[in-house]
């Protein structure tokens, strides 16, 4: 047994909690980083990272708890001052503003002035003495759009830095980088630590953890899980505390089942390339059931969107049976037979301001009368088709969806993507931010499809989605890594979607 550790944290989260509504979004969570270490914090999508993040921030007040920096309580949520001085987060998307220069991104809001005006030449000098004390390695005239994504990342911490907070908080800083950057950053980040600055390191690839990280704080189900040096956990036990033990729903499990002999191919992706993916290629049969996972960024979502049309690809092919999509055309994607769950139910899903029929018919409205006209009859009879079909608890068809639990909306869009009868079916995070009865509902009807003869893509990072899956395809940094057959461990498929090698 380690004895305790008497060093005051630079920075300490103790008991914090925050609820949003029947949701706990984190329970009596803590952490304790300690000046000049890199700190991992990590955990499956929900686990409570980004709340906590938010309350170390004080961009969000926790309901219960306590924030400390080095030893002394946090500022009062209304002293953004006070928090700058102490931390900073530079985010997966940047907040530098491209059109402006690396000295005007620096001091924004702060302009040096002389007279009442701004002294550019005060700017700049001020400018190039913080990028020289943090040895960031471009010019302070520079326009900030034309950087690269890794000096983009090291304005905004020196930015922070200069605001005189010393503990950075870095959300998924390899994201957006390819190999020869992740080495780059990851060596200015061992300079950085060297000259006393701590960071808190959140990440979906656990191998940066592990290169990177002295100490990691494992988050699950809104709760503190584990904290540990890195060198004394090893991967496969650092897989288990994210994962746990998992409920496994009553719906089926593709272990065992085979595509039927001969099945027709209906959904064909050959080197197709996008803004986040490049040369993927497979097929999806009818029958079949093929997951699409991998980190945030990975470009599972990028290549779902441009299957159903939301986003343009930049090269190679799509074909839908054996015909080629167009690219970002969704209204071709509609007609070729692809029907779509898109990632956001409330921003691509739903018009919440509109009944529960005029969004189930969405996607088919043209088809229901003469003229564009909507023949009340077909209207009703589809919707209380769907309504029915999927077990939507909805006081009729003429209620607005906005009205409805967030199970039922995402029925809702799981009815308009089915109305067009589709041989393709796109399903991103399905069954994200639902009850446990919903998300059995919702991974049945898959199941019905999948016996229908569609061919199905199910892109999520959740493992009970992906069990449905009679393959998963795993993408990193825009390609596909690995493919695991039904039947896989949890361990070892978290471990492949975290970009680690379990000994």
């Amino acid at each position: 047994m380690q004895p305790p550790d008497t060093r005051t944290p630079i920075v300490e989260a103790r008991g914090v909690s925050k609820r949003y509504g029947p949701t706990t979004a984190l329970h009596e969570a803590h952490i304790k980083v300690f000046a000049g270490e890199s700190h991992a914090l990590v955990g499956r999508n929900g686990a409570g990272k980004s709340t906590l993040v938010g309350i170390l921030t004080g961009l969000r007040a926790p309901d219960s708890g306590q924030v400390l920096f080095s030893g002394v309580p946090a500022p009062a949520i209304s002293d953004r001052e006070g928090w700058r001085r102490n931390v900073a987060c530079v985010y997966q998307h940047s907040t530098i503003i491209p059109d402006l220069t690396v000295a005007e991104n620096l001091f924004i809001n702060r302009h040096p002035t002389e007279r009442g005006f701004i002294s550019w030449s005060t700017l700049r000098r001020r400018a190039r003495e913080v990028l020289d004390q943090w040895g960031v390695n471009v010019s302070e005239d520079a326009r900030a759009g034309d950087l690269r994504i890794e000096a983009r990342q090291l304005v905004e911490i020196a930015r922070a830095l200069s605001y005189g907070a010393r503990f950075i908080i870095l959300d998924e800083p390899t994201a957006q980088l390819d190999g020869d950057e992740i080495k780059r950053l990851f060596i200015r980040i061992r300079e950085l630590q060297a000259a006393g600055v701590t960071f808190l390191f959140i990440s979906h690839h656990l191998q940066e953890v592990y290169e990177i990280c002295q100490a990691v704080t494992v988050l699950r189900d809104a709760r503190h899980i584990i904290t540990a040096p890195v060198a004394d956990l090893p991967k496969d036990r650092l897989i288990e505390a994210m994962t746990g033990e998992h409920v496994h729903l009553g719906v089926s499990d593709a272990a065992g089942r085979t595509v039927p002999e001969g099945a027709a191919v209906a959904l064909e992706i050959d080197r197709v390339s996008g803004e986040d993916f490049q040369d993927v290629s497979f097929k999806v049969r009818r029958g079949e059931v093929v997951g699409l996972s991998g980190p945030t960024g990975g470009g599972r979502i990028g290549l779902a969107e441009a299957v159903a049309g939301l986003s343009p690809y930049t090269g190679g092919t799509i074909r839908i049976d054996q015909k080629p999509l167009p690219s970002g055309d969704v209204t071709a994607a509609l007609e070729l037979g692809v029907g779509c769950v898109p990632k956001s139910r409330h921003d691509q899903g739903l018009v919440l301001s509109q009944s529960v029929a005029d969004n189930a018919i969405m996607t088919v409205n043209r088809h229901m009368g003469p003229f564009g006209f909507i023949a009340p009859r077909r209207r009703a009879e589809l919707t209380n088709r769907t309504i029915t079909s999927l077990g939507i608890v909805t006081q009729g068809p003429d209620q607005l969806v906005s009205g409805l639990s967030g199970g039922n909306q995402q029925k809702v869009v799981m009815g308009r993507a089915l109305a067009n009868d589709p041989s393709v079916l796109v399903l991103m995070d399905p069954t994200a931010g639902v009850d446990v009865k919903s998300k059995e509902a919702l991974l049945t009807v898959v199941e019905r499809m999948r016996q229908e003869g569609k061919a199905i893509l199910v892109v999520s990072g959740e493992i009970e989605d992906l069990r449905t899956c009679d393959r998963v395809l795993v993408m990193q940094h825009g390609s596909v890594v690995a493919e695991h057959k039904a039947g896989w461990s949890d361990n070892a498929l978290v471990a492949s979607i975290e970009g680690i090698e379990l000994a």
